[in-house]
């Protein structure tokens, strides 16, 4: 549900403050546990280490991310991936073709070596 008009953009105090007098590329990361607070034009520029339940997780404040929440940029959860059969198959194929690529480089790196030789 979105917030009223009538009160306009929740922003953390707190988080204004911080960025408040310093310069984007000097402030470094700034570390928040604010993740409802969405971003104002102020902070475009600045990077925040948003707390998503266990880490930091680093956002580099954009011009489009203006309105948003920083919350949006810290997902909570961690995407494994959809199993089953299919997908096993086409990862044991993937690792085997790296594999392969990386075999024939180090073939090709020896090789130079000898002919140097």
């Amino acid at each position: 549900m979105s917030r009223s008009l009538k009160k306009g953009p929740y922003v953390e105090e707190r988080l204004l403050r911080k960025i408040e007098g310093k310069k984007p590329a000097s402030a470094g990361t700034i570390k928040t546990w604010a993740r409802r607070s969405q971003i104002s034009p102020e902070m475009v520029g600045f990077t925040f280490g948003v707390h998503n339940g266990k880490i930091h997780v680093d956002v580099f404040v954009t011009e489009d991310m203006v309105g948003h929440r920083l919350g949006e940029f810290s997902p909570t959860r961690k995407f494994v991936r959809h199993g089953g059969k299919m997908q096993k198959e086409l990862e044991m194929k993937a690792k085997e073709a790296e594999m392969n690529a990386a075999k024939s480089a180090k073939e090709a790196a020896t090789a130079a070596v000898v002919k140097k030789a």
